[in-house]
Order: C-alpha cells, then sequence, then structure tokens
C-alpha cells in the first residue's frame, strides 16, 4: 500500500504540502484531486524518491522509494512531464528503461501490445502523437508487472477511446489486488474510476473518503469538489 503521514514540503521557505496523511489500499483505486497549485505533484515527487520531505513519511509497501532495489518491480509511476528522448523509439526507449531495472526484454513487446503501440515500436519519439507518448508513458510504468501504480493526469491527449482504456486497465489492476493511486483533473472519469478519494487544497487535505461519501449530497463529483473549495476559502 502507500502510507503518507504528516508530510511536509517547503520551496523557497513557504510549505506547499503542510501535514498531509492518507493511504492508498490494494484493491482499490484512490483518486488524487485538488486545483493547480494544491501540492498534488509535490507530494507525488516526494513519495516516488525525486524531492525530499522536510517533515513526515511518504511510504510504498512499508519502505521509502529510494530503499527499493528495483523500484519498477514495486511502482509503475507516470508523471507529468517525464517521458521518452524524442530521438529514440518507442521500443528502444522500453528498452532501456527494462535494462536499468533488470526486467526481461520480453516484457517490452508485451507492455506495447497491451497499451497499443506494437505497431508504433519503431517509430520515433518524435512522432507520436501526444496520446501516443502518454501509452508510451504508461507501457514504461507496466514495464515491471508492479504492485502499486501511481499516475499524474494519465488521461492528457487521450482520445475517449483511449481515456476508456485507461479506465478498464485500472480497474483491472486494483482487481488483481494492486493499489493505484490516480491524479487527475478528469473529473467525470475519475468518479467512475476510484474507489477512494483525497481532496488537497493550499497543500492541506480537505477530505477522505470512499467516493460514495465524498459525493454525498451532491449530484456530481465536479459539484462535491467545488462544495469542498468554497467551504475553505476564508470569508
Amino acid at each position: 500500500m502507500i502510507e503518507i503521514a504528516h508530510l511536509t514540503k517547503k520551496h523557497g521557505g513557504r510549505a506547499v504540502v503542510r501535514d498531509v496523511g492518507f493511504t492508498a489500499l490494494p484493491g482499490r483505486v484512490t483518486g488524487f484531486l485538488g486545483p493547480n497549485g494544491a501540492g498534488k505533484s509535490s507530494t507525488l515527487r516526494v513519495l516516488l524518491g525525486l524531492d525530499s520531505p522536510d517533515a513526515g513519511t511518504a511510504l510504498v509497501a512499508g519502505v521509502r522509494y529510494r530503499e527499493l532495489r528495483h523500484p519498477l518491480r514495486t511502482v509503475g509511476a507516470v508523471l507529468e512531464g517525464s517521458g521518452a528522448h524524442r530521438s529514440r523509439t518507442g521500443r528502444a526507449h522500453l528498452s532501456w528503461v527494462a535494462r536499468s531495472n533488470g526486467i526481461p526484454r520480453s516484457r517490452v513487446d508485451e507492455v506495447l501490445d497491451v497499451v497499443g503501440l506494437a505497431d508504433a515500436a519503431r517509430k520515433r519519439v518524435r512522432t507520436y502523437s501526444l496520446g501516443m507518448g502518454r501509452r508510451l508513458a504508461i507501457a514504461a510504468a507496466l514495464l515491471g508487472d508492479p504492485a502499486v501504480l501511481v499516475l499524474d493526469e494519465p488521461l492528457n491527449g487521450l482520445d475517449p477511446e483511449g481515456i476508456r482504456w485507461v479506465r478498464g486497465l485500472l480497474r483491472d489492476r486494483a482487481a488483481e489486488g494492486r493499489t493505484v493511486l490516480l491524479s487527475s483533473h478528469v473529473m467525470a472519469e475519475v468518479a467512475v474510476t476510484a474507489d477512494d478519494l483525497v481532496v488537497i487544497n493550499a497543500g492541506q487535505v480537505v477530505t477522505r473518503g470512499t467516493t460514495s461519501e465524498v459525493t454525498a449530497g451532491h449530484a456530481s463529483l465536479e459539484d462535491a469538489f467545488f462544495a469542498l473549495l468554497d467551504r475553505e476559502r476564508p470569508c
């Protein structure tokens, strides 16, 4: 599972994450929501060992990400701004990622097929559409067959068919007993994909619970989300 407790992260002396805590459980998709600048990406960067916390802990399977010997075999991640070198082919990128974590090369063709890029495997990444680039990033996250998936805005650039495919992928992984943490601005999709929700605003968690609990009394997740933000605004 993912366990985040009393997490604080500062940039330039300002706390962008303050005492954040939540758990993402195996067998469930946890939606991580918040407006731009709320602290979602900072939280995920600490979780994935890209930044160090000023206080608190962020653990995967009971340890810090940096303590994992072969991290891709435990955690697969898709982050905004991360991607393949544009001069490489899709297959070459995935082969390099696989070698870095001791993953068999045969796994490369398996994940290319899973994400629907088998026919584009030998094309340069610079020729990929935005949606194809997202599929390649998801393929890299799946390479190690990880027990945990962390995805930051994985739906960007995907057409309706691609969005539906991601939804099925995440639900299937959760059904297999894996932990899925999904950060997205596509509220309607989070509403039908996530079992649990964590909402963060101004660096602090404002609510957490099952999707039905968070949306209770509201017509939609979007309505519930904005009601929570309005409640947090100073009078």
